[in-house]
């Protein structure tokens, strides 16, 4: 690393976003609900809010990978995805399809 400056300085710019991330998901983990995280969950996997137009549908996500995501069980996330299906914040057809409604539980307090 003394050797290539340009490494070394993408190395720690990689380290610096990483340490980053792992502190606000350790916040997001002690403050907000699980239904908060599972909707922000889906909203990034839907992106909502990225320079890009939100999915229409978006890629297949097992409740496994979505609970070890925001640090919960599959049993908590089919419940809550159920809960979300109810109240017509997403919906299965084809695929999935979340709408900007599911907004409105992050917004909620």
């Amino acid at each position: 690393m003394q050797k290539d400056e340009a490494f070394a300085n993408f190395l720690i710019g990689h380290l610096l976003r990483r340490n980053r991330t792992i502190e606000e998901n350790l916040v997001d983990l002690m403050f907000n609900s699980t239904e908060k995280r599972l909707a922000h969950a889906l909203l990034q996997v839907a992106r909502f809010g990225k320079r890009e137009a939100p999915l229409l549908t978006v890629p297949k996500v097992s409740q496994e990978t979505l609970a070890a995501l925001i640090g919960s069980t599959r049993q908590q996330v089919n419940f809550l995805m159920n809960k979300f299906k109810k109240l017509g914040f997403i919906r299965y057809d084809k695929g999935m399809e979340v709408r900007n409604s599911l907004l409105n539980v992050l917004l909620q307090d």
